[in-house]
């Protein structure tokens, strides 16, 4: 099992920033991927960016040249810097991770709302 937590959620102005964080427990030793999600109301949830073990990464075109995801494998976290965001950013974020079984596991989500 792994259990994850994120924070870094809030209220932020057009054009500005947030980080969030995530921080896995549990049998961290067996996850691979880790990568962030949202879900904007009446929306399907969907891929923000991911990052491997090996600390290759892939983005959704939305987050690409404004996003970086970053994570240390050493203490189990995950984090998403999120620069330039729009109002359609507004959404909850989840972070996930993938297990080498494979298992996937969700955080509990936090929201992020962006005003025009």
């Amino acid at each position: 099992q792994v259990q994850l937590v994120e924070s870094g959620g809030g209220l932020v102005q057009a054009g500005g920033s947030l980080r969030l964080s995530c921080a896995a427990s549990g049998s961290t030793f067996s996850i691979n991927n880790m990568g962030w999600y949202r879900q904007a109301p009446g929306r399907q949830r969907e891929l923000v960016a991911t990052i491997t073990r090996s600390l290759a990464t892939n983005y959704a075109d939305s987050a690409k040249g404004r996003f970086t995801i970053s994570r240390d494998n050493a203490k189990n976290t995950v984090s998403l810097q999120m620069n330039s965001l729009k109002p359609e950013d507004t959404a909850v974020y989840y972070c996930n991770a993938v297990t080498i079984w494979p298992n996937s596991y969700w955080g509990q989500g936090t929201q992020v709302t962006v005003s025009s």
